[in-house]
């Protein structure tokens, strides 16, 4: 026992020795630089920063990446922007954002250990990527942009490459159903203190917290499917209300399309799964209540239109808010270059910054992500891209249950819908949205191998 003791403690005195060395070494570097060379003094303390950082990430990296996901969802480049005024911080921080993500992956990668994705999207945009310079880029777009666009494209499927453990995923799953209460929650203290409105006017008045009532209408879509997931697995009440909130906030945020989606999928759940955690008693109880709420809502419609949720259901159902003037655009560029596009990245300039279509629509993307990766990567990167798309969702969730097989396929059926008129591919909250795919199909494969393992054992195998 006393030998067992020691060889289980040799590891951890191995490492401290050359640790306290290496500490040391940095220390006396940092002081031959401040007397000898203070120029360099900057660099060698960003660098400490950034090693330490990089040490804590590999010990904590469960706490890292939960609380790197609570900072995508809270879509701070928003907030910063508008405290100093300068919307050049956006993509900067959307940027560091994205990095984050890339550098927890490879943390993940390195310390639990690589795994192969053959479905995965990103390999579809490496194609658009290449296909781009067999083509030619378009005239505004450099090879650097593009190269830029296939890191923060890829970025949001970097953790499905590795063999995340069970607590990673469940604390991915958790937090996404948090993230936009918290949120909300912030944005009200800044509302109170008088440092952010917590919603803006736009169309009628709409819940914005931290950043835009789009962006958070889709951290909502999401946070209502992982409730909707642990509903169907657990029947917790605690997952039913907190699912009933991120609805509410929907709805306040106004956002038409996530609200048909979150509708449908709900719909879905409550007629055709049948989870006995989730029983139908309470299901069809929910159903009516909704029914119930919807003459409330007609009548308020009327009442209140400067509410954005009743002035869309008033009068603007078929509004497509500028996308009427934005997609000729993009279909005229995509006609120019039918089979291999113009490389990825080309959507982003398409309408130049200043326009006068970007100026009146306040926008430059194209809401639109069947016609932005025809322009990117024509008909055949298009059609390749969806095939991976379709093929990672189906090989993902074949080895989940039952119900949330089900929930999961008709997931990816709303958003392949939702694709059609908002950018789901390239926004913040598609960071949130493929981690949360992420952390569902890496727990529903160690489910899994934990049965396959069990019944093994005891088949006596």
């Amino acid at each position: 026992m006393q030998l067992s003791a020691q060889a289980t403690q040799r590891p951890a005195g191995d490492w401290q020795r050359p640790l306290r060395a290496a500490c040391a070494l940095w220390l006396a570097a940092g002081v031959a630089c401040a007397l000898l060379a203070p120029v360099a003094l900057g660099p060698l303390l960003a660098a400490t920063a950034a090693s330490g950082l990089v040490f804590l990430a590999f010990r904590h990296t469960v706490a890292f990446s939960v609380a790197w996901l609570l900072i995508a969802g809270s879509t701070l480049e928003m907030t910063l922007g508008d405290w100093f005024g300068m919307e050049l911080l956006y993509q900067p921080v959307i940027a560091t954002v994205k990095a984050a993500e890339l550098a927890l992956g490879l943390v993940c990668i390195l310390r639990f250990g690589p795994r192969l994705d053959p479905f995965n999207p990103a390999f579809g945009y490496l194609f658009i990527f290449a296909g781009g310079f067999v083509h030619g880029l378009h005239p505004g777009l450099t090879a650097s942009d593009s190269l830029r666009s296939l890191i923060g494209s890829a970025a949001p499927f970097v953790f499905c490459f590795s063999r995340v453990p069970l607590n990673w995923a469940l604390g991915v799953i958790r937090m996404t159903v948090w993230i936009p209460i918290l949120t909300v929650a912030a944005g009200a203290l800044l509302a109170v203190a008088g440092l952010r409105p917590l919603f803006t006017d736009s169309g009628g008045w709409r819940l914005a917290a931290l950043g835009h009532p789009a962006f958070l209408g889709g951290f909502c879509l999401s946070a209502i499917y992982a409730g909707l997931i642990e509903l169907l697995r657990d029947g917790r009440r605690r997952d039913l209300v907190l699912t009933g909130v991120n609805f509410l906030l929907l709805l306040a945020t106004g956002a038409r399309a996530p609200m048909i989606y979150a509708l449908a999928v709900g719909l879905a759940v409550l007629l055709a799964t049948r989870s006995p955690a989730f029983p139908r008693r309470l299901r069809l109880g929910l159903l009516l209540g909704a029914l119930a709420v919807l003459p409330l809502l007609v009548l308020a419609a009327g009442v209140l239109p400067e509410v954005r949720l009743f002035n869309v259901l008033a009068s603007e159902t078929s509004n497509l808010s500028g996308r009427e003037i934005l997609w000729p655009l993009f279909e005229r560029a995509a006609d120019q270059s039918p089979w291999l596009g113009w490389g990825l990245g080309a959507g982003n300039v398409i309408i130049e910054p200043g326009s006068e279509v970007a100026e009146r629509i306040g926008s430059r993307a194209a809401h639109n992500e069947y016609l932005r990766m025809t322009v990117e990567g024509g008909e055949i990167g298009r059609i390749l891209l969806i095939a991976c798309f379709l093929a990672w969702g189906l090989h993902g969730s074949a080895r989940l249950q039952r119900d949330e097989k089900l929930l999961m396929r008709l997931i990816f059926c709303a958003f392949a819908g939702h694709a059609y008129t908002d950018n789901v591919l390239i926004s913040t909250s598609a960071c949130v949205f493929f981690t949360l795919i992420t952390a569902v199909f890496a727990r529903g494969r160690l489910e899994a191998d934990r049965s396959t393992l069990a019944a093994r054992a005891g088949q006596g195998v």
